[in-house]
């Protein structure tokens, strides 16, 4: 009899659940807060980090296939924050980095394929351009269109 080793389904389960996704973000929202062009926008808005970092995870969890315990507005949370294209690409990149370094290649990339897809879902909330393939803009879809 062949056995084969198939990963369970949930994205969730194959970094290993809750701590594994909170170790992860951790490391990952220390780096932001260092970090010279986003870190002031968290700043702004952010004074109980271990309060935040369970808010972010109960997101990520859903996000990933677990517990879906995330109930709040997130797109409209980042309306007000006047965010630009600097601001996801150095959030992206940060994520990048922080995935390639703490997960499994598979989940790396998959956490990253979430994030990008994430981060342009609110590009077009918040009405940022993002660059073309050629270094163009491309076109801007208004907030309000939205909400």
């Amino acid at each position: 009899m062949k056995t084969t080793n198939l990963l369970p389904a949930r994205l969730f389960e194959r970094i290993g659940g809750r701590e594994p996704l909170l170790r992860l973000l951790r490391h990952f929202y220390a780096d932001v807060r260092q970090r010279h062009e986003i870190g002031p926008v968290f700043a702004a808005k952010i004074s109980d980090w271990p309060a935040h970092l369970e808010k972010i995870a109960d997101f990520w969890s859903g996000a990933t296939g677990g517990p879906a315990r995330y109930a709040g507005p997130m797109p409209l949370k980042h309306i007000p924050l006047a965010l630009e294209e600097r601001h996801f690409a150095a959030w992206l990149e940060l994520w990048q980095r922080h995935c390639r370094a703490h997960l499994q290649a598979v989940e790396a990339g998959e956490m990253i394929g979430l994030a990008e897809a994430i981060g342009q879902r609110l590009r077009d909330i918040v009405g940022v351009k993002k660059p073309g393939p050629s270094g163009g803009d491309l076109t801007v879809v208004p907030a309000t269109t939205y909400l």
